[in-house]
């Protein structure tokens, strides 16, 4: 699947009607179109992200009402492709390992039903894929690596969490330790970042709380606190920012929406405001959204975009989980 942007832009027609509706079929063609690109360079420019682009599609399709909308064979060919001796994924077949990819890979089998394809076609089953993901855990304070150069981030501690949680298998991990880490990122305006004593962002906020809703320990997050300060993402045009005085993206209409669903406060915030700003932000003849009105859409604000309408329950979606 194809991350390069475009062809159309968000808004870009200068003929949005005034009552806004969601291009459901025109955004279902957009994310079909995307693997017929391969003459395009951005197509090769961004196989560092092929794996995580087919969740982002997928998962759009599900939530868009049309599960089988990617041929299914092919989908889980191309993922099995990925895979490592080691149990792990990349981007690309010949791309090194990540948890990053691993995580998505493991979604996107849960999604389709295909995880027996593990036993049959991988290389040695879910076990092997949980192995890979328990061996980048720091024993010492709970952290996780994106691979084995040894980065540490909050992400790559929640894909871990994640994804073993959809195999069943986190008794493989230290998930005292891990919680014991979140709370140590964590900062006096209630939010997050992405190591201790890193400035607090939306995005590690729902790293953040999606691994500690897994691990079932919302308990020890301040949610007044926190919510105030996601509540003041949204600007008033109605989108939402991932820190103070930054500018509007629909990608954190999920990473902020989905962090205030987790603390029972996405009421905090205007969904009316917000689901018209994601609205804008549709290519209306092409489909696939994009970052804010006029910019080129992509398959991952793509996705975003439906997930946040989703959490506000925008009728016509199915219902998205917000861990």
């Amino acid at each position: 699947m194809s991350l390069a942007a475009g062809p159309g832009r968000g808004g870009g027609t200068g003929r949005l009607p005034e009552d806004l509706e969601l291009c459901i079929e025109k955004h279902v063609k957009y994310i079909q179109s995307l693997d017929t690109r391969k003459d395009e360079l951005e197509y090769w420019l961004t196989e560092h992200l092929r794996l995580n682009g087919v969740y982002w599609g997928l998962t759009a399709l599900h939530l868009l009402g049309r599960p089988d909308a990617l041929p299914h064979r092919e989908t889980i060919d191309f993922v099995l492709s990925c895979q490592h001796n080691n149990g792990g994924f990349g981007a690309a077949p010949g791309h090194d390992a990540h948890m990053l990819y691993t995580v998505s890979a493991v979604q996107i089998l849960v999604t389709i039903d295909a995880v027996e394809e593990l036993e049959k076609h991988g290389k040695g089953g879910k076990e092997r894929v949980g192995e890979f993901i328990a061996s980048l855990q720091n024993r010492d304070d709970g952290s996780f690596a994106g691979d084995e150069w040894g980065e540490t981030d909050t992400r790559f501690l929640y894909g871990a969490l994640n994804a073993l949680s959809l195999l069943h298998l986190t008794s493989l991990i230290d998930t005292t330790k891990a919680v014991q880490y979140v709370q140590a990122c964590s900062n006096f305006d209630g939010g997050y970042g992405v190591s201790p004593g890193a400035e607090t962002h939306s995005g590690q906020i729902f790293t953040c709380l999606g691994a500690l809703a897994i691990a079932g320990r919302l308990d020890l997050v301040d949610k007044d606190r926190l919510g105030g300060w996601l509540s003041e993402r949204q600007l008033d045009n109605g989108g939402l920012n991932g820190r103070p005085e930054k500018l509007e993206d629909v990608c954190y209409s999920w990473w902020v929406g989905s962090s205030l669903a987790m603390i029972d406060r996405i009421h905090w915030i205007d969904g009316e405001k917000l689901g018209n700003f994601i609205l804008q932000c549709q290519d209306i003849e092409m489909g696939g959204l994009s970052d804010r009105p006029g910019d080129a859409v992509d398959v991952f604000h793509t996705f975003f975009g439906v997930a946040g309408l989703s959490l506000l329950g925008y009728a016509g979606l199915e219902k998205v989980d917000p861990i």
